[in-house]
């Protein structure tokens, strides 16, 4: 498949980015390497090939999942421009 400045114009247009008369050329020869590599990557045989969701065998690390209250109100209304009785206090949004 081959990328014309045509068709480099329209794929820009879709995408809603603005791209001068003068560089579509260019625009069409990278959209052409990017499909000249996915070309390559079609001819890749993954016949018995396993689907991966990562390049490395581990897990995570996880931490058991306790409820608790945090115990840090007073640190995070410390930085509140107005806290009452616990709560942020903000100013009525609504009539």
């Amino acid at each position: 498949m081959s990328i014309d400045k045509d068709t480099a114009r329209r794929v820009a247009h879709l995408a809603r980015i603005w791209v001068e008369e003068d560089a579509l050329p260019a625009l069409a020869g990278e959209f052409n390497a990017i499909l000249g590599f996915i070309e390559q990557l079609n001819e890749v045989d993954v016949e018995g090939v396993e689907p991966m969701t990562s390049v490395t065998p581990m897990r995570l690390k996880r931490r058991t999942d306790e409820v608790t209250d945090g115990n840090q109100q007073d640190k995070v209304l410390s930085n509140a421009p107005d806290a009452r009785e616990g709560f942020f206090a903000v100013p009525k949004v609504v009539e």
